[in-house]
């Protein structure tokens, strides 16, 4: 039977069977239907068997005996009430225990989002503007999970920045609105409220434990998505044109050695080529 509960299995190898008071051993002749069947201490009940077995013994001359039903089971009734969609919760969460005690598997919450959501994210652009020693305004990916939602932020990384690339502001993990900050994780009993789609919008700001960030744009793919799921519109926010970073180097002044052509000749190539004379001017 699948599903039992109950170890299954061949019970009794092929074997002679012997009787309990040591009389000898079974033979076919000693088996009847309603009768009890021990068998090395556990008693079986013979309620039927098949029509060869009952043709084989009208055959021989012996009354087989009455099939029997099976017996009435007091667990029926029982198991049919417990259902996991009905008050109160406690039968629940008792079938969750016995199916957990019969090697079973606790019920998965969030299966059904994974297998809708799977590889389907949401991608946000932010910035932040840092007030530190070596601040300024830096810009980030941050990329919202759907299948579990989870949220990792990336750092768009500038050549020639002078700051150490960092790979990642946020690893991948589901951010608290207000975190609860501990000494040791799971200290505190207090449930967080996580950020949701619905609470990251373009024009908006997310608090990235400490950081106000701006988020000023997103992807095609989460404005369709917004508009189809939220009904929600997303327009990109226009950021200040940052004036282009450009240093010019000054001409250093001429310092009288040799001629002025020679010095500046010095100052554009690393190695100074001598300068072309202008033959008509030496002529003249």
């Amino acid at each position: 039977m699948p599903n039992s509960g109950i170890p299954q299995g061949i019970f009794l190898k092929r074997a002679k069977l012997l009787k309990p008071d040591g009389s000898g051993d079974y033979d076919w002749c000693d088996l009847r239907l309603g009768m009890d069947l021990n068998v090395y201490s556990r008693v079986f009940r013979i309620i039927d068997c098949d029509d060869f077995t009952k043709s084989y013994f009208a055959n021989e001359g012996l009354d087989i005996g009455q099939s029997e039903d099976y017996p009435a089971d007091p667990f029926t009734h029982a198991r049919s009430m417990i259902n996991m969609k009905q008050t109160p919760p406690d039968q629940a969460e008792f079938k969750n225990y016995i199916e957990v005690k019969l090697k079973g598997g606790r019920p998965n919450g969030g299966l059904k989002q994974f297998l809708d959501n799977d590889r389907r994210v949401l991608s946000f652009q932010i910035m932040w503007k840092d007030h530190t020693y070596d601040g300024g305004d830096k810009f980030y990916n941050l990329n919202f999970f759907l299948s579990d939602s989870s949220i990792d932020v990336k750092e768009i990384n500038t050549q020639n920045s002078g700051r150490t690339p960092f790979p990642k502001l946020l690893k991948r993990q589901k951010l608290a609105k207000s975190p609860i900050l501990t000494h040791c994780p799971g200290m505190s009993l207090r449930q967080e409220e996580y950020y949701m789609p619905i609470d990251i919008k373009c024009g908006y700001n997310i608090m990235i434990y400490g950081r106000d960030c701006e988020i000023y744009d997103c992807d095609d793919w989460t404005k369709a998505w917004y508009l189809r799921e939220l009904g929600l519109t997303q327009n990109s926010v226009r950021l200040p044109t940052a004036p282009p970073a450009v240093k010019y180097q000054p001409v250093p002044d001429y310092k009288g050695f040799g001629s002025e052509a020679d010095s500046l000749a010095s100052y554009t190539n690393l190695q100074p080529k001598p300068p072309k004379a202008d033959m008509k001017k030496v002529f003249k």
